[in-house]
């Protein structure tokens, strides 16, 4: 057994197979692995370079996002700062136009106030321009009421009137309405009103004064006797052939009737005037025609009439009725006393309270 063994263990000899025991595989030669190691080699070399380049391109490429995503960071940067900029311009401006807008809402409001009060004030002067005419029309009105009634004329009313209707007619103002329409009534109220002539009167009055002296009264007598003489004197002179006792008797027919009178007086104070006092009475008569022409002149036309009234009455009175002058006289006095009642203008009264009211409801 021992050189069983010894053989066994001997280099370069190989063991002989146990029994039952399959015999190994024979070992492959290291040619044949370095055969197999190259390729294997090349691959991992490849591999490898294919690892390397794959590696570079990848770093390259993080290089590359790496400076892209610095550039972006620095733009993002500039960019926050840029908007960080902006934002604080944007605040000033937002602070400097709210700061304008306050002071515009200021201005804005101070134009509206203004604006308010210019409205006001041409609303007052509006109302003062109308205010003013219609107070000025009223008083041009009572002056020309007031000067026609002095001059008993009715032009200076009929110029103002128009006047009036003219203006208010310019102005337009729907609360002037009313007064134009009673301008215009009272225009043509005084143009048919009909009104006497007081110069023509006056110098009727003058000489119905220069009449007076020549009135007999009721119980005159002398002055009867001078007109009979007159009569005579004027009749034709008795022919120098004439009888005696033809003359005698025309001469005793005038004395006779000189010294007769018949008549009829019905007051009996006209009979008791003495003849001194028919002076007096004529002087009477001329103080009241005289005072009747004051009134007039006066323009008081119902003291003239009443003092025309007083003489008419002393005419029938105290003066001899049935004599041509005495009717001539009294006649006169009835056309002037008719006449007076047409002295007065109509009166605009009408007028003066609608611009009384409207001057009241301003």
């Amino acid at each position: 057994m021992s050189d069983t063994s010894s053989r066994d263990d001997a280099p370069g000899s190989e063991p002989a197979p146990a029994a039952g025991v399959p015999a190994p595989a024979p070992a492959p030669s290291p040619r044949a692995g370095i055969v197999v190691a190259r390729p294997l080699f090349y691959l991992l070399l490849v591999l490898s370079l294919v690892a390397l380049v794959a590696s570079l391109l990848l770093w390259q490429k993080l290089s590359d996002i790496q400076e892209q995503l610095a550039r972006q960071s620095a733009d993002s940067g500039a960019t926050a700062v840029e908007a960080r900029t902006l934002a604080r311009q944007a605040q000033e401006l937002a602070r400097e136009l709210a700061t304008r807008q306050a002071v515009a809402e200021s201005r804005l409001s101070e134009v509206a106030l203004q604006r308010t009060q210019l409205e006001e004030l041409m609303q007052s002067l509006t109302r003062s321009r109308d205010e003013n005419l219609v107070f000025d029309t009223e008083a041009a009105l009572r002056l020309a009421q007031q000067q026609s009634q002095l001059t008993l004329s009715p032009e200076p009313l009929l110029a103002a009137l128009r006047s009036a209707e003219q203006r208010l007619a310019r102005v337009g103002h729907p609360r002037l309405v009313r007064v134009r329409a009673a301008i215009t009534r009272d225009i043509e109220r005084v143009k048919t009103a009909s009104v006497a002539d007081v110069p023509s009167l006056l110098i009727r009055m003058d000489e119905l004064a220069r009449m007076v002296d020549e009135l007999p009264v009721a119980n005159a007598v002398g002055p009867i006797a001078v007109a009979s003489a007159a009569r005579t004197a004027s009749a034709p002179a008795p022919q120098a052939s004439a009888a005696w006792w033809e003359r005698s008797l025309s001469v005793v027919a005038d004395e006779a009737r000189r010294l007769l009178r018949v008549s009829r007086i019905d007051q009996p104070e006209a009979a008791l005037l003495s003849p001194e006092q028919s002076y007096f009475l004529r002087e009477n008569l001329k103080l009241k025609l005289l005072n009747a022409r004051l009134s007039l002149l006066a323009r008081q036309s119902d003291l003239a009439r009443a003092d025309l009234a007083a003489a008419s009455q002393s005419l029938t009175r105290y003066f001899d009725a049935s004599a041509r002058r005495t009717q001539a006289a009294s006649a006169v006095l009835q056309d002037l006393q008719t006449q007076l009642r047409r002295v007065d203008l109509p009166r605009i009264d009408e007028t003066l309270a609608l611009l009384d009211a409207t001057a009241a409801n301003r």
